[in-house]
């Protein structure tokens, strides 16, 4: 209400006639009113009165300061009367108008809207999301991390796992890692520039299938890599046997050596470089190798003053990636190494948490911790090398450079065919070789060709049999279940920016840049104890392998979901949100349907590298929960070579069928989903 001394002086300075003021009585009136409302003027002054004339609560002082309502026309009163005016949708406490009115500010319908308008973001979805996406991440991504870290200053601080740095043994794997992983650096530098600079820019044919091929490598598990150039090469390799090619008895495995490690290394991590490069090269403007072509330059000359700077950030991207994955490479290391005691930093890692003591979570710590600072230092390197090399593209954006080679097109095919066969088919043929026979070093022929090492595989040993359910639990679990993170994350990465969407993607993306040996490390000193409030531990159950596939493929999982949402018209559901439905309807009638095909390959990606992992299982398995890649690893470090290789014939045909799988759906997915396809 408004005061009323000014109510008493607008009264006073209003001029009424009598005949206009059916309350005045001779114009005396006024004047006898004048007194009791300079008395309730001052009496609401006084704190211990303001109760008795409603001026007690701050809900009533404010609704004093509000204008108050013009009174309607008795006419129009009696027009709408009966009227009244329907609410406004979604109408927050903020956007509605104010009124003094206490059924309005305490009525079931504002009380609604207030709720309504709290429980909503300006973005249009709950309140809940975000803290809900964060926290899942949170557990997944940061906190093992934040775990590993305190363990390794931990052991700085008590010197007892301090002292593992200072040890020969320390050194030694460190240099052996570095030296392996500059190699394979270097070769697959190599190989994967070579295939991505004449599968981008010139007129070969099958490109599409070679892309394909050239791909297999990196989805096929690093130790049936390992395993099938054993079978391969020396003297006890059945194929070579079989061709009459095999070295004589007695000669060396040539790959049980650091040259050995660093070549398989190079063609694991070759797929790396080819996809980093052909990203850069995809983008490479045709007029101008037009131009400089009309010009007189030759195509060496287009080659080395235009596209060959235009693709240096690529090279360095895929030289970065490719070093850092062979740092944190198990697999290879641990087939080529542990037999010729050649130690890297991962199978250092492995040996000291086989032999467990009192200081091994403190010595793994500081192990751990080393091998990510020197991935840490590989891309900060790469940051480096590529400042100042941020080039703008003017002309054709994406249009495709492409040189005609004539004459020489048939000769670089038949060059790209034949590293195909000599990196990939002709190792598998070993291992097929190696699979059909009774034992390691047996000539392939009729008479000693059989399947007994299939059966035994698939129905005869319970090791086998409990690797293949665990893996196909693990990994379709991991698919299926990181949808229900990777959805909401990429909802709100595409719908918010800003610092928080930034620490997100970062958060999703360190666990899957980080080597596997570090990440379950990590997960193993963050769940060895028991877990708070349930007592429950999940060290040694298949519970923490399932927990780290969700850390480590969380980024895997969230490409192809956030490509479809990039790619999805936002009209839509602003369309449905207008027209009144809410955030879990939007998403179940608008947003999922189109997210099916992009959500179907996020569940085969994941599937198909997990269901071969080895490096974050190696450390986490126990009895009853070895998967796949370790029962790989534990045959062939017994000597089962025939049904290793039996095995791994196995997990290459899965691949290559869900790889398959993969490109019959590709015209229903978004772009950039398949490797092979960007």
């Amino acid at each position: 209400m408004p005061d009323t001394d000014e109510i008493a002086r607008s009264w006073r300075r209003v001029p009424r006639t009598p005949a206009a003021d059916p309350n005045a009585e001779g114009g005396s009136g006024l004047k006898m009113l004048g007194r009791p409302l300079r008395v309730m003027a001052k009496a609401r002054s006084w704190r211990w009165l303001r109760f008795a004339f409603g001026g007690a609560t701050e809900e009533g002082a404010e609704r004093s300061r509000e204008p108050t309502r013009a009174p309607l026309p008795k006419a129009l009163t009696r027009t709408l009367r009966g009227f009244e005016v329907p609410p406004s949708p979604y109408v927050t406490e903020d956007r509605s108008p104010k009124t003094n009115s206490s059924k309005a500010g305490t009525g079931w319908r504002a009380a609604y809207f207030r709720l309504r308008g709290q429980r909503m973001s300006a973005g249009g979805e709950p309140a809940w999301l975000p803290a809900l996406v964060f926290g899942a991440v949170f557990l997944l991504s940061a906190l093992p991390l934040i775990r590993l870290g305190w363990a390794g200053i931990k052991g700085l601080e008590g010197g007892e796992a301090v002292r593992v740095l200072f040890e020969a043994a320390t050194f030694a794997a460190l240099r052996n890692t570095l030296i392996t992983a500059a190699g394979g650096m270097a070769i697959s530098l190599f190989v994967g520039a070579l295939f991505a600079f004449v599968v981008a820019l010139t007129d070969i044919r099958g490109k599409l299938a070679l892309s394909f091929a050239f791909m297999l490598p990196m989805m096929i598990p690093p130790q049936v890599t390992a395993l099938a150039w054993v079978e391969m090469s020396g003297p006890s390799s059945p194929l070579l046997k079989t061709l009459g090619l095999a070295p004589p008895l007695g000669s060396p495995q040539p790959l049980y050596s650091l040259a050995g490690i660093a070549l398989l290394l190079g063609v694991q991590h070759a797929p790396l470089v080819f996809l980093a490069v052909k990203a850069g090269l995809a983008a490479a403007p045709r007029d101008g190798v037009e131009a400089a072509r009309l010009s007189g330059a030759s195509p060496w000359r287009v080659f080395r003053d235009i596209v060959l700077p235009l693709s240096s950030p690529g090279l360095i991207a895929g030289a970065a990636i490719a070093f850092v994955s062979g740092i944190g490479n198990f697999g290879i290391p641990a087939i080529l190494g542990i037999p010729a005691s050649i130690e890297t930093l991962p199978t250092l890692i492995f040996s000291r948490f086989a032999s467990f003591g009192s200081s091994t979570f403190g010595e793994i710590a500081v192990l751990s911790t080393l091998i990510a600072l020197i991935s840490a230092a590989g891309l900060l390197l790469q940051q480096r090398a590529l400042k100042g090399r941020d080039y703008r593209l003017i002309g054709l954006a994406g249009a495709r450079a492409a040189f005609t080679l004539g004459r020489l097109r048939i000769a670089a095919e038949a060059l790209l065919w034949s590293i195909l066969a000599l990196l990939l088919v002709a190792p598998l043929l070993a291992l097929v070789a190696s699979s059909l026979v009774p034992a390691y070093g047996v000539p392939l022929s009729f008479d000693t060709m059989s399947l007994n090492a299939y059966g035994e595989v698939l129905f005869r040993q319970s090791m086998t049999l409990t690797a293949l359910k665990n893996s196909l639990f693990l990994a379709s679990a991991a698919a299926v279940g990181l949808l229900a993170v990777t959805i909401p994350a990429g909802y709100l990465l595409v719908t918010r920016r800003g610092r928080l969407a930034s620490l997100l993607a970062i958060l999703i993306e360190i666990p899957y840049a980080l080597p596997g040996i570090v990440l379950a490390v990590a997960f193993i000193l963050a769940f060895a104890a028991p877990l708070p409030l349930i007592g429950v531990s999940l060290y040694g159950t298949i519970w923490i392998i399932l927990a780290a596939y969700f850390s480590s493929f969380l980024a895997v999982s969230l490409k192809p979901v956030m490509s479809a949402f990039l790619q999805m018209d936002p009209s839509l559901e602003e369309a449905a949100r207008l027209a009144g439905a809410g955030f879990l309807r939007r998403m179940r009638d608008v947003l999922l349907p189109l997210l099916a095909p992009a959500a179907g390959a996020s569940v085969i990606l994941v599937f198909l590298i997990a269901a071969n992992e080895l490096t974050v299982s190696a450390l986490l398995w126990s009895a009853g929960t070895q998967t796949l890649g370790v029962a790989i690893f534990n045959l062939d470090d017994s000597g089962s070579s025939d049904l290793a290789s039996a095995l791994s014939v196995l997990v290459v045909v899965m691949v290559i069928g869900l790889m398959a799988a993969l490109e019959f759906l590709a015209k229903y997915l978004p772009e950039g989903v398949l490797p092979w396809r960007n």
